[in-house]
């Protein structure tokens, strides 16, 4: 009776194995890293290999000569799924990739000049040091955080802090790369997205309290370093609230008057001064200064303070969203 031959011994986190016959190694030859891939033949052997439906995840293309390949999965919904991956240095200039997965795979230096990865999914995928000259990016799904990302959290946690800024320089260092090539491919949404980003890496790797990391935080909250104009409008609204309550509370002179909240006056007297107070901190806030209401004691200090705070945010949000609309 023929022995039984041994099958790929592969299994990836998710559980997923191979059903392809095994080598000395214990794995498949698509699966197996010690197997040479660099020939040109390999090209058309993985053409063919995906569409027999064999297991991509995991599969070993270090080095691998891939200029031009075709891995689209036509009249299928779903493209070719490389998840875990090993494309190490691997040459993908000119290759089509339109809606394939490359999640938590190693795209390490790999060469995607001119290739299409529109719809792509690069989750958790490690992106350093990729060339992406001239590659289609539209509708790239990265994630909301990089593998580097979450490596250096991880190290935060262990409180091994320069393993943990080594990781967040790398992650500064593909969004950049990312930055860029948006920016050159003209896709300016997704450049935003991803400067905002390399500035929060940027701002990890500075002193915990120092003024600079204090500074950066600030800017971020307020506008996103300039790519949520949104966001200043969503600060001046509760700029505008927190003055309002306080001059409620420390009072306003209206006509000789000294307008304050009081216990014993009716809700619908005190919600009237609340509104009263509201209209005099949207006119402190923008500077208008109609003068029919005055503060008076800490009043005044908190005038000034919002007074100088609504110039500075409402010429920040004509820079911001000038400088969003133009680009």
């Amino acid at each position: 009776m023929d022995q039984e031959k041994p099958l790929c011994q592969y299994k990836d986190p998710e559980n997923y194995n191979c059903s392809c016959e095994a080598n000395e190694s214990g794995l498949c030859f698509w699966h197996d890293p010690s197997t040479d891939k660099k020939g040109p033949e390999i090209k058309q052997a993985l053409e063919e290999y995906a569409k027999s439906g064999g297991l991509l995840r995991g599969i070993s293309l270090k080095r691998a000569n891939l200029k031009e390949i075709d891995l689209v999965n036509h009249n299928k919904k779903t493209g070719y799924d490389f998840s875990y991956a090993d494309l190490y240095r691997a040459d993908l200039e000119g290759a089509h990739l339109f809606n394939i997965t490359f999640d938590h795979a190693s795209l390490m230096k790999t060469d995607l000049r001119y290739a299409n990865l529109n719809c792509a999914s690069l989750q958790q995928a490690n992106l350093l040091g990729v060339r992406w000259s001239h590659s289609k990016v539209e509708n790239l799904r990265i994630g909301k955080k990089l593998r580097q990302e979450y490596l250096a959290h991880q190290a935060l946690k262990e409180k091994n802090i320069t393993q943990a800024h080594d990781y967040f320089e790398q992650a500064e260092e593909i969004y950049r790369d990312l930055r860029k090539h948006a920016e050159r491919e003209g896709i300016f949404a997704m450049a935003g997205e991803f400067i905002q980003k390399e500035l929060t890496m940027r701002r990890m790797q500075l002193p915990k309290f120092s003024t600079k990391r204090l500074t950066s935080k600030v800017i971020d909250l307020f506008c996103g370093y300039g790519e949520a104009p949104v966001r200043i409008i969503g600060i001046s609204i509760l700029i505008i609230i927190c003055c309002a309550f306080i001059y409620a509370m420390t009072g306003l002179n209206y006509q000789g008057s000294i307008q304050t909240f009081d216990s014993s006056a009716s809700l619908t007297d005190n919600f009237s001064l609340y509104l009263s107070c509201l209209y005099y901190s949207v006119v402190t806030f923008t500077t208008l200064g109609y003068g029919d209401f005055t503060p008076v004691g800490v009043s005044r200090t908190v005038a000034a303070v919002e007074a100088f705070t609504g110039s500075f945010t409402i010429a920040l949000f004509v820079v911001v969203f000038v400088k969003k609309m133009t680009r």
